[in-house]
């Protein structure tokens, strides 16, 4: 709490903060991470750095798609408000209770599997109440810039999960040496994909949230970056999202990218999926509107690839083959590579549509000389 400002300056309000949280409190810590939860949520504003802006659907489906378990070292490098690593922490509790009743355990659970980094002291005080509120007493975050030389963690972690800053530029001086040499760029969204590769294991997986220009920049050190994802690690699946998800904040247009580390390479397809709604409105309202919804069939088609092995480019989702990215210059969009299918539609020839009209004409003056007549009589 080093460095916080009290706002409460009214001695009447602060007492009936303290009462309504101890009327909270006698329903357990899952009743106050809700309504941490919903705090944040609520939010209107989002800030100068971009926190706030993942919506928990998205970071949820994100989490589902990556199944962490125990065994994994999760990071998200950063982390805003926390809200990728609480939510792996909720998917173990939810999937492996009963391994969590044993102590060595649940101590390794709370202060050695969630890893998190952010340059925003408000940002760090919200995370860690935010895992302190979903049992995660003692989680590795850190008050740094992950892009910089403080960060040194190198092969490190099995699982990160991240929607890092888009259009941020940096100073050189600010970029850790070993970034500047895997990619010549200052911006912010390439320099995170080349730190997580640094920082994941050998078969570890990551999932992150990257805007469009990522997929399609031709710029060489957008073709860097997706080089080394498909030539040097197992580049898995590209998931695009429709633009309106991230309103009211943005209107950007966004993808996942799902990878395995290896370091020498392995891809041989990559899956791809245009989401095209999210059970939500794409307006600024976000109205919910469940009926429409592509989030639960991208976990199950995810989870069972194997059955979009015979799926064909017109459709929602379908393999490409690495020997085609490649002719195609790396490009990672959906749109590169779905087939539209036009149905062909086949006009009648000039002559007998003039005929046709003649015909009608006739009718019509028939129809207007009988009753002049009428009129007449």
């Amino acid at each position: 709490m080093e460095d916080t400002v009290f706002q409460i300056t009214n001695a009447r309000l602060l007492s009936r903060v303290v009462e309504g949280i101890e009327e909270l409190a006698s329903d357990g810590a899952d009743m106050m991470g809700d309504v941490y939860e919903y705090m944040l949520g609520k939010m209107a504003a989002s800030g100068t750095n971009g926190q706030f802006r993942t919506p928990r659907h998205i970071i949820r489906m994100m989490v589902e798609l990556m199944k962490p378990t125990l065994d994994d070292i999760v990071c998200d490098p950063a982390m805003g408000s926390a809200g990728f690593i609480m939510e792996a922490a909720k998917y173990i509790q939810e999937h492996q209770s009963d391994e969590l009743l044993n102590i060595e355990t649940m101590n390794r659970f709370r202060s050695e599997i969630f890893h998190g980094s952010d340059s925003d002291a408000s940002m760090m005080r919200i995370g860690c109440m935010n895992m302190m509120l979903h049992d995660v007493d003692e989680p590795q975050l850190y008050y740094r810039n992950s892009l910089s030389d403080e960060n040194n963690d190198t092969n490190k972690y099995t699982l990160c999960l991240a929607n890092p800053p888009f259009a941020g530029s940096l100073d050189q001086d600010d970029i850790a040496p070993s970034l500047r040499a895997a990619v010549k760029t200052k911006k912010t969204e390439l320099l995170f994909l080349a730190l997580m590769m640094r920082m994941l294991q050998a078969g570890g997986r990551c999932a992150s949230i990257v805007p469009d220009t990522v997929l399609t920049g031709d710029a060489q050190a957008y073709k860097t970056i997706r080089t080394a994802l498909v030539d040097d690690n197992c580049l898995q699946a590209v998931i695009t999202m429709p633009s309106g998800v991230f309103q009211p904040y943005s209107g950007v247009s966004t993808a996942i990218i799902i990878f395995t580390k290896t370091g020498t390479g392995g891809t041989d397809k990559v899956w791809f999926y245009d989401m095209r709604a999210d059970g939500f409105s794409l307006t600024t309202q976000r109205t919910p509107m469940p009926e429409q919804n592509d989030i639960p069939d991208i976990i199950s088609r995810f989870h069972n690839l194997s059955g979009e092995a015979e799926r064909t480019l017109k459709e929602q989702s379908f393999f490409v083959p690495v020997k085609k990215i490649r002719e195609n210059g790396y490009d990672l969009s959906y749109k590169r590579y779905h087939v539209v299918e036009r149905d062909a539609i086949v006009y009648d020839a000039p002559e007998v549509i003039i005929k046709r009209m003649k015909k009608r004409q006739e009718k019509i003056d028939a129809a207007f000389e009988e009753f002049q007549k009428l009129l007449n009589s």
